[in-house]
């Protein structure tokens, strides 16, 4: 049956140029609140067979099948595709995709064929590595910050660098380090003392062998997200994120405490000039270079004095981010997927959702420091099914999943960010408010959620 089904689809995919038609098999890497708004879109998809995520979560459970592997095991991966027939799958997180999965599946002769959403680990360097990123940016004439980069080599000159730069500045590890990789240090002393720590006493372990030094950069940031094959992209709606873990954005960075999306200042002349300065630069960038990209590209941007410059790339969706902008995003994400492979994205038309989307984040007790996990979670009125229904028809309300999992027939905690409630209306708002009122419904342990999400713009 299976060998059947494999002609079947074949003959299909071979004929797609005249009936613009697939039934995909999907696996989604993550099990976060981003694969569940992934799975949560896909599945809605009229070109999706049967979908998987791995490893997923509580949320994700309800709407594909689950597979506990890691995200960085390319073996089990392999198996996994190979025993389930994968004809496409979509990358979460940054790990898999700078440690190369995009190669592993390109250069393996049973997964060749299979559609992977996600850039080549050279092309993921722009997300894996600060410092090339940086020079990316200064190649192509992309507007950045002004930085130098230093390691043990030139670790005196780093010491010197830092003493006779002005105030405030940034440190950032070259590697990935979970978000916390990035210091805004306020004297040369703290300055100074965060460098040795990072180079000579490895805080961030290898991702800070190397360290960039840059300019620090007043204004409001946000979120630019692409999708492009490399040659073409498509815009889609922009976001802003919350990082701080306190009230008035204060305390320690987290992975994400919310996310609102329009965001108000991003009007259509400014959105020209990130276009046109930032994105068609990085593309052109992308092709001069002969880096293999199907895939997300995220552009962390910073807003100074109407001016738009580029504090970070990500090769993936951002989280929370991504839970907005699908949330608005109309089209068949799937569609968009198989026009990413096939280089045709110059053909699609993106449609957005003219309401607003919020999202907020409901955190485990301690986050981001030390938290207990498998706390029991009340979701109140919304256990019933009936309700979900209800309330999604009424303002377009989805809970998404993050560190959750089923325990003993309950779902339980399962990891620091735990929910992230979004919901859709007519202004960020009222889309804050009702996202709110839902989480009054939710109960566990520690429960904690900063209740400014979207303050500058909520009145």
């Amino acid at each position: 049956m299976k060998v059947f089904y494999r002609i079947l689809k074949c003959y299909f995919c071979s004929s797609y140029k005249l009936l613009n038609f697939f039934f995909l098999n999907i696996l989604i890497l993550g099990g976060g609140a981003r694969e569940h708004a992934f799975a949560w879109k896909i599945k809605r998809s009229k070109l999706l067979t049967k979908l998987f995520i791995a490893p997923g979560n509580a949320g994700t459970a309800e709407l594909g099948e689950n597979i506990h592997i890691s995200v960085n095991d390319f073996a089990a991966i392999k198996n996994v595709c190979v025993t389930h027939t994968i004809d496409m799958i979509i990358v979460g997180p940054e790990d898999p995709l700078v440690n190369g999965i995009y190669d592993f599946f390109k250069n393996e002769k049973e997964l060749n064929k299979i559609i992977v959403i996600g850039p080549s680990h050279q092309a993921a360097k722009l997300e894996g590595s600060k410092a090339y990123a940086k020079a990316f940016m200064q190649r192509h004439n992309i507007p950045t910050a002004a930085y130098k980069e230093f390691d043990i080599t030139n670790y005196e000159e780093g010491i010197q660098y830092i003493n006779n730069h002005p105030l405030p500045v940034v440190l950032k590890a070259d590697g990935l380090a979970g978000g916390k990789g990035v210091l805004i240090c306020d004297n040369h002393i703290e300055a100074i003392s965060e460098f040795e720590l990072m180079i000579q006493q490895y805080k961030f372990g290898a991702a800070g062998k190397k360290v960039v030094v840059e300019e620090f950069l007043k204004g409001i940031e946000l979120s630019v997200f692409a999708l492009t094959d490399g040659n073409n992209f498509v815009l889609l709606p922009e976001a802003k994120d919350y990082k701080r873990i306190g009230v008035g954005d204060t305390g320690l960075n987290t992975g994400g405490m919310g996310a609102i999306s329009p965001v108000p200042f991003a009007h259509e002349t400014f959105m020209q000039k990130v276009v046109d300065k930032i994105i068609k630069p990085t593309i052109d960038g992308i092709q001069k270079e002969d880096l293999e990209y199907k895939g997300f590209i995220f552009f962390g941007l910073i807003k100074v004095e109407d001016e738009p410059l580029v504090i970070e790339y990500n090769c993936r969706m951002g989280d929370p981010e991504t839970e907005v902008v699908l949330l608005r995003l109309k089209n068949d994400l799937v569609q968009l997927f198989i026009s990413c492979w096939r280089g045709e994205l110059h053909k699609e038309k993106i449609e957005i959702d003219q309401r607003c989307a919020a999202t907020i984040v409901a955190v485990s007790g301690g986050y981001p420091g030390e938290y207990e996990i498998n706390q029991s979670i009340d979701f109140g009125y919304l256990e019933n099914p009936e309700s979900i229904k209800t309330i999604e028809a009424e303002g377009g309300i989805m809970v998404f999943h993050a560190g959750t999992k089923k325990q003993e027939n309950k779902i339980v905690t399962n990891g620091g960010r735990v929910l992230a409630v979004s919901a859709l209306s007519d202004t960020i708002a009222e889309a804050i408010e009702l996202a709110k009122n839902i989480l009054g419904q939710i109960y566990f342990d520690g429960m904690y959620y900063r209740d400014d999400i979207g303050y500058e713009f909520a009145d």
